[in-house]
């Protein structure tokens, strides 16, 4: 098991680093505003909000918002994800028990099957379903009426979500990588809330090596206190975190070896590319999707690797990164550094 699915493996962040307040949450800034809003206009029309789709790459914060949504409305909150609920039965399930307002959040709603959104479609517009109840001539149907309702979908494959379900939620929004500053004030609410001590620079180097992901700061957080610890250090020093980093086998970037080997592979396998998904992720031994998901985001938003119409390419700062030479006669990118962020 390589060091990122060993950290996505560990499941999510413990309650108590979860903030549960607009007010607590950090990044973000025009999302957040904007929601403030949606949701006070909510409160004061005595409605339940608008169906509401969060999109962006794992560990952002999306299943938090839908969870901080709930609380700032004062509405019950029901969890479940798409691959959960297999038949159009399960889904007519959850959306009779719902309360008047409640929040359900769906994760990964992009799995969702035609059958199962055609389900959604006057359910999230008029708040019924419609269901046929027997089978040949003898089948009738049945509507039964759902009390009001806000359904939050969350999505990391925003493309996915077809335009008909897309077109029935009234807010959406999009979380965007973090910044380094961000990244450090995270850690630093995080070792606060876990009791741990972190000399000056330490919450930083965490943050900076951390994807721009709070999930992964968080993880990252709890396996340096373990090296502290290991030390008897009653405050993380720099010296420990840089050690714990370099055993873990993360540099500056936040890269892990699995990264790096994606990397070389573009490189001196493919001579910089273009090369598709499939032979790379046969190569590394991970499946399409999870390279797609887990690692290439932030490698494309690092400034490492670059999609085109005929596959990926690793751009000029892959090559230093790794410290090889480039060539521009290369079929690779011409990237002289990281830009996005």
């Amino acid at each position: 098991m390589s060091l990122r699915e060993e950290i996505e493996s560990i499941g999510e962040d413990e309650p108590t680093l979860r903030p549960t307040k607009l007010s607590e949450f950090i990044g973000q800034k025009e999302v957040l505003a904007n929601l403030s809003v949606y949701i006070e206009a909510a409160k004061k029309r005595k409605n339940p909000l608008d169906h509401v789709l969060i999109s962006g790459p794992p560990g952002l914060g999306k299943t938090t918002l839908a969870n901080i949504i709930a609380n700032e409305l004062h509405a019950p909150f029901t969890p479940t994800s798409a691959p959960a609920i297999s038949k159009g039965a399960d889904l007519v399930r959850f959306l009779t028990l719902l309360k008047t307002n409640e929040v359900l959040f769906v994760d990964e709603i992009h799995g969702f099957v035609k059958k199962q959104e055609e389900l959604l479609y006057p359910a999230m517009e008029n708040y019924f379903v419609d269901l046929v109840v027997g089978e040949g001539v003898t089948a009738s149907a049945l509507q039964i009426q759902l009390q009001p309702f806000t359904l939050v979908g969350a999505t990391t494959r925003s493309g996915l979500v077809s335009d008909p379900l897309k077109s029935r939620f009234g807010i959406h929004l999009k979380l965007d990588f973090y910044s380094d500053e961000e990244m450090a004030i995270i850690v630093d609410r995080s070792a606060a809330l876990l009791s741990v001590k972190l000399e000056k620079n330490v919450a930083f180097e965490i943050g900076k090596r951390s994807r721009k992901t709070p999930r992964i700061a968080n993880h990252l957080l709890k396996r340096v206190r373990d090296f502290g610890e290991v030390k008897n250090e009653k405050s993380i020093s720099k010296e420990t975190c840089l050690y714990a980093f370099e055993r873990m086998g993360i540099d500056y970037l936040g890269l892990d070896p699995v990264d790096r080997q994606i990397l070389n592979i573009l490189i001196n396998r493919y001579n910089g590319g273009p090369v598709g998904i499939k032979p790379i992720a046969v190569v590394v031994g991970e499946e399409e999707r999870t390279i797609e998901d887990t690692y290439e985001p932030f490698l494309v938003r690092a400034g490492l690797i670059d999609r085109t119409p005929s596959g990926r390419v690793a751009t000029r700062f892959a090559y230093e990164h790794l410290n090889l030479t480039y060539s521009n006669s290369l079929k690779g990118g011409d990237t002289n550094a990281p830009t996005l962020f």
